[in-house]
């Protein structure tokens, strides 16, 4: 008998006939003998319509208030899917994150998990019930509901496998796995049977938008196997493990990961003088806009070129910023390009082979592709190109390290 938390997303639960879909799955499941712990989202267009209640009412609403408005999303949800298990014969009991006891910080809107008490899961599983916890939400430590951020239903469904060591967390979604890349931009994407969470970390963050970036780092942390599968159709999927020696064999790269909304900005002309990277970046940071990639040209005249880049819709706001910053350091000027778009290669691989950076920028150059910007880590290479040649590069890429899905 294994004990398995399963998170159904927001279009798996999106209709009743939906629901009653996942109650059958999950009263299949059961019937083999497995302790069954199920995470739901809001019904898909939920949440959007309780957005829009809010606006109707306030221009600015609380951020306590609108967290409890949304959290009714999911308490919808858990108790539809509750009574769809017992109609069925399948002993059901639904639970909030508030009865679970999913303690989080305050900071409502993005709060995060502080601990778990389990006890009344476990006595509802020893009663041979299955048991629905709403997805997104926890209480804090004075008795307000929290939400915790855009996708925090997986991080509520990894957070619960780790509390009660789970063996399996099945993430059931609208695709059937990860892919090596997106498969609207490279028809021959193949889905890949396992994954290390370092990889899946890395796709996340760098762009792949299967999975939550917290959930990932959650399931890391505590070695949760995570598994993402398809809620409609049959399938392995693909897991999420920790790396050992049978993945020696597999391919040096894993995946390719791409992020469209990317922006550079460049300050030409600075005084190479100690600490001007700090004068630089410390009011970008101020104004709460993200650096990513970073780059230093010192040039022979003791000056320096420093290129940064930041999420598209903050260009704007970190240039004018930046304009004020190079103004009181006596730079030549600050120009900026928001058309371009990061490429990135991703394979724990990389650690034991050369020549994968040497390969890389080859295979652009044949294409004709200049690389603007380069960032590397133990186990990714990102780099920067003009947006127009985005899936060209990915599909070159995905060629080149053997990535296509066999004929």
């Amino acid at each position: 008998m294994a004990l398995l938390v399963q998170k159904y997303g927001g279009t798996s639960v999106g209709t009743v006939e939906r629901i009653k879909g996942v109650a059958e799955k999950v009263k299949a499941f059961r019937e083999q003998g497995n302790d069954m712990v199920i995470v739901v989202s809001a019904m898909s267009g939920e949440t959007n319509r309780m957005l829009e209640l809010a606006n109707s009412v306030s221009k600015s609403p609380s951020p306590r208030e609108m967290d409890v408005l949304l959290t009714t999303g999911e308490q919808t949800t858990i108790a539809l899917l509750s009574m769809a298990l017992n109609e069925a014969g399948c002993p059901a009991v639904s639970y909030t994150g508030a009865q679970v006891r999913i303690l989080t910080d305050s900071a409502f809107g993005k709060a995060r998990i502080r601990e778990i008490d389990e006890s009344n899961i476990k006595a509802e599983l020893a009663a041979g019930k299955v048991v629905i916890v709403a997805g997104f939400q926890g209480i804090d430590e004075q008795g307000n509901i929290t939400t915790l951020g855009r996708g925090g239903s997986d991080t509520t469904g990894v957070a619960l496998a780790a509390a009660l060591k789970a063996d399996e967390c099945q993430i059931y979604t609208d695709v059937d796995g990860v892919y090596t890349t997106d498969p609207r931009v490279v028809a021959k994407a193949r889905r890949m049977d396992k994954i290390t969470f370092e990889e899946m970390l890395e796709m996340a963050s760098l762009g792949s938008k299967v999975l939550q970036i917290r959930a990932v780092e959650f399931a890391g942390k505590y070695n949760v196997p995570l598994r993402v599968l398809h809620s409609v159709q049959e399938g392995p999927g693909t897991l999420i493990t920790v790396e050992d020696d049978s993945q020696m064999e597999q391919p040096i790269i894993s995946g390719i990961a791409f992020n469209r909304d990317e922006a550079k900005l460049t300050v030409l002309g600075v005084p190479d003088i100690p600490g001007v990277a700090s004068r630089i970046l410390g009011p970008i940071s101020a104004i709460n806009v993200e650096v990513d990639m970073i780059v230093q040209n010192v040039a022979q005249d003791n000056t320096t070129d420093f290129t940064f880049t930041v999420n598209r819709t903050e260009y704007e706001k970190a240039k004018k910023a930046l304009e004020q910053v190079a103004n009181e350091l006596g730079a030549r000027e600050v120009v900026g390009d928001s058309k371009i778009a990061k490429v990135s290669i991703v394979g724990v691989g990389m650690r034991s082979h050369a020549g994968v950076a040497s390969k890389m920028f080859d295979t652009l150059a044949k294409e004709s592709i200049n690389i603007q910007m380069i960032s590397t880590s133990e186990i990714k290479i990102s780099v920067v190109v003009d947006e127009k040649y985005l899936e060209l590069a990915v599909r070159a890429l995905h060629t080149a390290f053997d990535l296509d899905v066999e004929e």
